[in-house]
């Protein structure tokens, strides 16, 4: 007894010593950054001057709240980077800068599980509108963008870019109009269509096109071809779309269509000067089909709902069948289209008339836009089509794929009406059906029936009241309100909505069904999965549209006059194209997310290798498609700040600004929002009176010192990129301001206020690497997790992700190794 008392007081001692000497280390820690706030901080930001709203004076260990974790954190990182104190003001040793960043860390690990969250907790968010389609189209088995269901939706709102947030996917009563409108589309055009037996059409003549072509084509060849001159959305418009005005009807019925075209390329070997057409003549013409809609507007015009369904090489030397197998909604029409056509036209015509005038016998008239003389005798590039057949709708052997996917693979039985609908409400609710919902969906079927509604046709009714339902539109949490983490069915959801951005498959659904999707050795199994199989190319496609706000790639577009390959050769798709394959190229290899800042390799076609100067584009053809590239010794490539998409979405279309850059690369690269600037502060244009660079004017604009303290910070990070155009092309002067000036020469120098200095765009990227690559990765992650979880992390998250980064740096900065760690961290799998 003696022995066990002695042994408790022992005991106790030992926590009170400890106890006491964790105090007094605290103090000591207090001690150390009171110190240093006091030498070096306070003298801007104390009580009284608090300048860029920051005030230190109060700061002091233990730390107690949400904004004492986030004051702590900004001295953590401006200390780390150098950027503070300021260059001009006397500045820390290393010693006196690792004495404080240690006490600071010391006490941000801390407080750790002590600082309550304001609420880290992801709101339940509804479906976004490319969530909504991709399950639509997953539920259906079959493609929905040719229905436009969400043509008519509100512009989604974004925050931070991320199209996934909770707050921002507001739900609107004119937004659940448009659900049951679309619901209503997409059950009556793919299940309440009528059976028809396949019907086909010939046409051989009367293929009238656009008003201006009308005259030429009457007197050339008696509307007895089609001709397609240009590429589609061009602004004349001038022979890009190609319709059957004997069939502006349309197919009367959704399903698959046989289209045969009698076709020929015209004059690839031209004589003409090529510079006229803005196109490659090495390159076969390619012909392909798009919907088309003559209630949804000009059929010669673009249309909202125009995916290319089918693209073939149409032949040179004489005209040859050409098939298409598509899918077309009941009351659309084919229209073709020549995706590698010339980009105008009507300007190719006036340059032709006025530079091969004297090679024409025929009249030329004085507008100069006339092509009846030149199709007759000239050598005008272009695809005509003499004949069209249509056959359809064709049918499924094993009976069309909505229904086995709604019904399953005996298609609607009326006996089994109510069992069919309650298995397609648990696929589309992505959880078993509760009492409620199998009464709801009970109910209405029956409602119908006494309606006098077919069977069917109530069946359909009910699956159209199941997608308007809150349980589909929303990713609805059925975890206890009480529970923390997720439960296996809302876990099983986020994960394919983060990865795949559609419903949980049957295995994944299994698991999360038998429970085991909770257990982190279950969940992991089923990121690696969901990682292995082909839908995550998604991932790739819909997270860089929102990390790299990629998706407004094209919402500013250049001016198409200097700007014509941008538009002839359509460099938008091959941008994002080279990002989507760099990103998935490190997930599947675990390559190391420093490549993101600077790498010796990209992914191109032969359209971004020619606008790249990269050696490539004298062997590559656009049938190769893309390939991967090495840049060892380009040092204008290289990472994402090389990429052209990149470049292009963070300048304005018009002209570069190392401000808009810069900024764009403080957000989306490392992480950090600069604040706005002030009210009272003029705009960058003013006072530029003897300026010829922006440089210069940002030299005029930043001598207020208001400016300066932020304009120091993000214009490092955009000067580098000056050397790159507003469309991503290498460059070594700016535009001339006019005919008589030169063209002033580009400085890309820059000065971080940490001190490093670099001279070049390469040089710039290693700074990078060696002093930011965790700010980057840390930025990544906390990306990664926002986007998936559908909130943005706080400041309490940041011990998490700490570790996540921990894991990530000790496997080399893998990425696949970073996606899997914060996939099945407990921020991800948490409420």
């Amino acid at each position: 007894m003696v022995e066990l008392t002695y042994r408790r007081t022992q005991s106790a001692v030992a926590v009170v010593l400890s106890f006491c000497l964790l105090c007094l280390s605290g103090t000591a820690q207090d001690k150390v950054i009171q110190q240093f706030l006091g030498k070096y901080c306070l003298e801007c930001h104390d009580v009284d001057i608090q300048k860029a709203e920051r005030e230190f004076e109060s700061f002091a260990l233990p730390l107690k709240t949400e904004g004492e974790l986030i004051s702590a954190k900004e001295i953590i990182d401006q200390v780390t980077l150098k950027e503070m104190p300021p260059k001009e003001a006397d500045q820390p040793g290393d010693e006196e800068r690792l004495a404080v960043l240690r006490a600071l860390r010391d006490g941000v690990a801390s407080a750790r599980g002590k600082i309550e969250s304001t609420g880290a907790r992801t709101v339940m968010r509804r479906l976004s509108n490319r969530e909504y389609e991709q399950t639509l189209a997953t539920l259906f088995d079959r493609r929905v963008d040719t229905l436009g269901l969400t043509a008519d939706f509100p512009k989604e709102k974004t925050s931070h870019h991320l199209d996934t947030i909770g707050n921002s996917l507001i739900t609107s009563g004119f937004l659940l109009d448009q659900y049951f409108q679309s619901a209503h589309t997409l059950v009556e055009s793919r299940l309440g269509k009528p059976e028809l037996e396949p019907k086909s059409w010939h046409f051989k003549d009367h293929f009238i096109q656009y008003e201006e072509l009308t005259g030429s084509h009457k007197s050339a060849f008696n509307f007895e071809y089609l001709c397609l001159y240009e590429q589609p959305n061009t602004d004349t418009r001038q022979g890009g779309y190609g319709h059957i005005e004997d069939f502006l009807e349309g197919v009367p019925v959704s399903g698959i269509y046989e289209i045969k075209a009698h076709a020929q390329a015209m004059h690839r070997d031209t004589h003409y000067d090529a510079s006229i057409f803005k196109i490659d003549f090495s390159e076969p013409f390619q012909l392909a089909v798009v919907p088309g809609d003559v209630t949804k507007g000009h059929i010669h015009y673009p249309q909202a709902i125009e995916p290319i369904l089918a693209t073939a090489i149409a032949p040179d030397k004489e005209a040859k069948w050409l098939t298409f197998r598509v899918w077309l909604e009941a009351g659309q029409t084919p229209r073709f289209i020549f995706p590698n056509g010339p980009y105008e036209s009507r300007a190719s015509v006036l340059n032709v008339n006025k530079k091969y005038k004297d090679e024409f016998t025929g009249k030329i008239a004085a507008s100069g836009v006339s092509r009846s003389h030149i199709l007759k005798e000239g050598a005008l590039p272009h695809i005509r089509i003499g004949e069209i057949k249509i056959n359809g709708p064709l049918p499924e052997p094993e009976g069309s794929r909505e229904e086995i996917a709604v019904f399953g693979k005996s298609g609607f039985q009326e006996k089994s009406a109510l069992d069919q609908l309650y298995a397609f409400g648990e696929k589309a609710f992505r959880r078993p059906l509760t009492d409620v919902d199998r009464t709801l969906i009970r109910k209405t079927f029956e409602k119908r029936r006494a309606e006098e509604a077919t069977p069917r046709q109530a069946a359909l009714d009910t699956i159209k009241m199941i997608l308007c339902s809150p349980s589909f539109l929303y990713l609805a949490e059925v975890t206890d309100e009480k529970a923390t983490e997720l439960g296996p069915y809302d876990l099983a959801s986020r994960l394919s909505y983060a990865l795949w951005s559609s419903p949980p498959d049957k295995t994944l659904y299994a698991a999360a069904k038998s429970g085991d999707l909770t257990k982190p050795e279950e969940l992991k199994k089923q990121v690696d999965r969901l990682l292995k199989d082909k839908r995550i190319n998604q991932f790739a496609v819909d997270f860089l549209e929102s990390w790299l706000n990629l998706r407004d790639l094209g919402n500013q577009p250049p001016a198409r006059e200097t700007n014509r390959l941008y538009y002839s050769e359509n460099h938008p798709y091959s941008m994002k194209k080279e990002a989507q394959l760099f990103f998935r190229h490190l997930l599947q290899s675990n390559g190391p997310v420093t490549d993101f800042i600077d790498s010796d390799y990209t992914f191109v076609d032969k359209r971004l290798a020619a606008l790249y100067g990269l050696p490539e584009r004298e062997k590559l053809t656009l049938k190769d498609g893309f390939q991967r590239v090495s840049l060892k010794g380009n040092g204008q490539r290289g990472g994402l700040l090389g990429m052209a998409g990149v470049l292009t979405v963070s300048a304005n279309g018009v002209e570069t600004s190392p401000v808009t850059r810069g900024v764009w690369v403080s957000e989306n690269i490392l992480g950090i929002s600069p604040p706005p600037p002030p009210d009272e502060v003029p705009a960058i244009d003013s006072d530029v009176r003897g300026a010829t660079t922006i440089r210069e004017r940002l030299a005029k604009h930043s001598s207020d010192k208001t400016c300066a303290e932020c304009h120091r910070k993000f214009d490092p990070l955009g000067f580098s990129l000056e050397t790159f155009d507003p469309v991503g092309k290498w460059r070594t002067n700016y535009p001339k301001p006019n005919s008589k000036a030169p063209a002033p020469k580009i400085d890309s120098t820059g000065e971080f206020p940490s001190g490093e200095t670099y001279t070049a765009f390469n040089e710039f990227k290693q700074i990078l690497l060696k002093t930011r690559k965790d700010v980057f990765t840390r930025n990544l992650i906390r990306q990664i997790l926002s986007y998936s979880t559908g909130r943005h992390m706080e400041p309490v998250d940041d011990y998490i992700i700490d570790d996540i980064l921990a894991t990530v740096k000790k496997d080399n900065y893998g990425f696949r190794t970073l996606v899997v760690e914060s996939l099945t961290s407990d921020i991800f799998r948490s409420r």
